[in-house]
């Protein structure tokens, strides 16, 4: 329903009365409040239409953006009947944003695929849900293993039995949360997560039956358990243990890191961005003195993209006109390269939205030097090939600056699955002082168009430049090298790899070392580079075929590995593996499920 009402102001509507009987204006009095009354029903109508819980003026965040209040009565609705569209849609095309404004809430909230549940607090604490925000795999038999494309935070959980479930697997972070009891990261299946960043959990944290996990700069009142690949950065009452006795590796402080940008609204209906501040040498949350560090962008700064509106060009032509870039839900068909040329421009995502490369071109390319932000995005492959769908820097310029670094957070990759998909590579950096967490590139193992010559992709991440940090790479199921990093003084901080489940053949899967590719390659003019907490699995299902190494470097002083592993999972051909875990050294996993080097 949509009118358009011209409504007299009071001085026209005196002069008329001046010029009409009595009786005229008490009939002209009478249609001026049924207009007002029509009026405020459509604006009822529009309102729930776009899911806005507020009164008050908001942005236009288009339609899959809820925005809830305290006390509103129809949010229980609401979130279900999202739920219920988003439990088991791993390649369906909704995205949805569900924004809590400060305040105390008592509902179940459910997260299913695509889903991004945020609060609008300065504080964690500002944003109260006695209940659950929670994922459990129930729609694949407690099995999480499928439980991607998710998010959570800035917000506080208060469970009323006092457990939070969160069982989920690889590009579903929680940060800046706050769970008011214990944390459980499965339900009773399978799952193969995970990222835990600024949360501050009062209980305990029980990862279950996680394979691997990365906290960083998180605190909890106890560790309990873990299964191959534990990583803890920065956080307060990491578990104690031996590697490879127990799963853990402990880094006491974070080196470099800035958190994710995240978007509030101040008690005058005020809308911002906060990006949080560059912080080095750091250890725990960054919000446990009650203040908010960071700087705070009028969401007025931004271009709100919307998926159904939008070309590269209008995006572009935003970008050049000073506008940061705030991407609402939905899926962007760019038939052209986002490029970011101005320093300090932060490009946030909301509600996961999915950015398709329809005619073979890179989906966004980052050209500044510094300061730039990305995160919350997963860039799809189209059927046209494409060198690489997000890249940042640009070949043969040493671009970069330590003191303003590039930043990435949960930028997720994936080239089939959902439909056709190619790309030669997924991420590829050039510039210096990059820093990013949370990355997931995937080549698709089931969904649509899924074959070794179907989803073609040779590598997921190919760092160029020095200097660059990545907290939680996870790399999968590519055709050649999983990671190529031939940039001097890199660091990774948790690595999880599956390699492809489908070479054809030994012939079809050989490098120049040898057979098979190693998951990750430190070229051979690298000098400096040192990762703690990797894992390389493999089930090869369709050959028996091997890979003689799954971590291949110079060996040189400066490369440093700490606490590598890898795994024989179950279903592979008699005979397949892995046959060394780094450099010939650790052993094979053909005959055995494990072998580790400290």
């Amino acid at each position: 329903m949509s009118k358009s009402i011209e409504v007299m102001s009071g001085d026209k509507l005196l002069r008329v009365a001046k010029q009409i009987e009595y009786r005229s204006l008490f009939y002209l009095l009478i249609g001026f409040f049924l207009i007002i009354a029509f009026t405020g029903a459509d604006a009822e109508e529009s309102s729930l239409k776009a899911g806005a819980g507020s009164s008050g003026m908001q942005p236009d965040f288009g339609p899959n953006v809820f925005v809830f209040e305290p006390g509103q009565l129809d949010a229980q609705h609401q979130i279900d009947t999202i739920f219920k569209q988003q439990e088991r849609a791993q390649f369906g095309t909704g995205r949805y944003a569900l924004l809590f404004k400060p305040g105390s809430y008592e509902l179940e909230v459910p997260v299913g695929f695509y889903t991004h549940v945020a609060g609008l607090g300065e504080l964690p604490d500002d944003v109260q849900i006695a209940g659950h925000v929670w994922t459990d795999a129930a729609w694949m038999n407690r099995n999480a293993t499928c439980n991607f494309w998710r998010a959570v935070e800035n917000l506080s959980v208060v469970p009323p039995d006092g457990v939070n479930v969160w069982a989920i697997s690889q590009a579903a972070p929680m940060r800046r949360t706050h769970i008011q009891g214990d944390l459980h990261l499965s339900s009773g299946g399978w799952s193969s997560g995970g990222y835990l960043a600024d949360c501050k959990v009062d209980g305990s944290v029980v990862p279950g039956t996680q394979q691997q996990w990365l906290s960083r700069n998180s605190e909890w009142k106890q560790w309990i358990g873990g299964a191959w690949n534990m990583v803890f950065v920065g956080c307060k009452n990491a578990p104690e243990g031996e590697w490879p006795d127990e799963p853990f590796t402990v880094v006491v402080e974070t080196q470099v890191v800035r958190e994710k940008p995240y978007l509030i609204v101040d008690s005058d209906g005020r809308w911002f961005v906060v990006l949080p501040p560059l912080r080095k040498r750091a250890a725990g949350i960054t919000w446990g003195d009650g203040e908010t560090p960071g700087e705070k962008l009028p969401l007025e700064d931004f271009y709100l993209a919307k998926p159904d509106e939008e070309t590269a060009e209008s995006i572009n032509a935003a970008l050049r006109a000073g506008k940061h870039l705030l991407l609402t839900p939905g899926i962007y068909s760019l038939e052209d390269t986002i490029v970011v040329s101005r320093p300090g421009t932060i490009v946030l995502g909301l509600g996961l939205p999915s950015l398709v490369s329809s005619t073979g071109k890179t989906t966004i390319r980052v050209d500044a030097a510094e300061g730039v932000d990305v995160s919350g995005i997963l860039f799809d492959a189209g059927s046209t090939e494409v060198d690489t769908l997000f890249q940042v820097g640009l070949p043969d310029q040493s671009l970069g600056n330590s003191k303003s670094p590039i930043c990435l957070h949960d930028v997720f990759c994936r080239v089939g699955g959902n439909g056709e998909g190619k790309s030669k590579c997924m991420v590829t950096i050039y510039s210096d002082h990059v820093v990013g967490e949370n990355l997931w590139l995937w080549r698709a193992d089931h969904g649509k168009s899924v074959g070794w010559d179907d989803n073609t992709c040779e590598t997921g991440l190919r760092v160029e430049g020095d200097e660059v940090t990545i907290f939680g790479l996870f790399v999968e199921h590519t055709q050649k090298h999983q990671t190529v990093w031939n940039g001097n003084g890199g660091r990774v901080y948790f690595y999880q790899s599956e390699m492809p489940y489908d070479p054809p053949s030994q012939e079809a899967w050989r490098s120049g070392t040898g057979d098979g590719y190693a998951s990750y390659k430190v070229g051979e003019d690298v000098t400096t580079h040192e990762a703690w907490g990797l894992g390389v699995y493999h089930v090869f299902k369709d050959a028996p075929v091997v890979a003689e190494n799954a971590i291949e470097t110079p060996d040189v002083p400066g490369i440093i590995f700490h606490h590598a592993l890898t795994y024989r999972l179950s279903g592979g051909q008699q005979g397949s593996g892995i046959l060394n875990v780094i450099n010939g050294q650790g052993g094979e996993v053909v005959t055995r499920q494990k072998a580790t080097v400290k």
